[in-house]
C-alpha cells in the first residue's frame, strides 16, 4: 500500500468516527460533507473525494456503525457457548453498549431506525439489514436455548420482539432522563424471561 492510499484510508476512518457519533445524535440526514470536514480537520473537497456523495457517506456511516456494534456487542459474546449463556452475554453487552455511550447518542441503530422507518432507499435498507441481522442473531440464540431445554415453550419471534422492546426502551428513557436506572429496569424485565444472571 502506497503512502497516498494509506493516508486516504486513515482520513476515511477519521471521518467515519466523527460521522457515526454525529449521526447518532443528529441523524443520518444531518450528516454533511462540510460539517464532517470541519470536525475531522480535513478539507471539504478531500472528504468529498473519500465518499463521492452524501448517500455514499451515509451508507459508509451505517457500515462503520455496524462494525462498531459487532465489536462491542457481538464479538465478545461469541466467546461464550451458544444458547442461554451466550444470549445473556449478548444482552449484557447491548445494555453496556447503550449505557456507556459507545455512540454519543446511544444506540445508533435505534436512532437510525426511528429516523428512516417511513422512508425508502438504500440507506434505509442498510439500516434495516443491520437491525434484522441483530434480530436474527437473537432468534438463533433463543432457539438454541429452547432446543437445549433451557427455555421451555419459547415463542422465538415473540421473545425477540419483547427483548428488543426492553432494550430500546432502556436506551430511549436513559437518553431522555440522563439516568442509568432504565438499564437496571430492563435487566430486571429480561431476567423474568431468561432467568437471573
Amino acid at each position: 500500500m502506497d503512502g497516498r492510499t494509506a493516508r486516504g484510508l486513515k482520513s476515511r476512518k477519521t471521518v467515519l468516527e466523527q460521522a457515526v457519533n454525529m449521526a447518532s445524535i443528529e441523524g443520518l440526514e444531518g450528516l454533511s460533507i462540510g460539517g464532517l470536514a470541519a470536525r475531522a480537520a480535513l478539507s471539504k473537497s478531500g472528504v468529498a473525494v473519500l465518499f463521492g456523495s452524501k448517500e455514499q457517506l451515509q451508507l459508509a456511516t451505517v457500515e462503520a456503525a455496524r462494525e462498531v456494534f459487532m465489536a462491542a456487542v457481538v464479538a465478545p459474546a461469541l466467546k461464550t457457548a451458544p444458547g442461554l449463556a451466550r444470549l445473556r452475554v449478548l444482552l449484557d453487552d447491548w445494555l453496556a453498549y447503550s449505557r456507556d455511550r459507545v455512540f454519543s447518542g446511544g444506540c445508533f441503530f435505534t436512532a437510525a431506525s426511528t429516523e428512516l422507518d417511513s422512508k425508502s432507499g438504500p440507506v434505509r435498507e442498510a439500516v434495516a439489514k443491520a437491525v434484522l441481522e441483530w434480530h436474527s442473531l437473537l432468534a438463533s440464540e433463543i432457539q438454541t436455548a429452547a432446543d437445549a431445554g433451557e427455555l421451555s415453550g419459547a415463542d422465538v419471534n415473540q421473545l425477540v420482539f419483547e427483548t428488543t422492546a426492553f432494550l430500546e426502551a432502556a436506551n430511549a428513557h436513559s437518553l431522555l432522563t440522563g439516568s442509568a436506572e432504565p438499564y437496571t429496569a430492563a435487566k430486571r424485565a429480561l431476567a423474568r424471561i431468561y432467568g437471573q444472571w
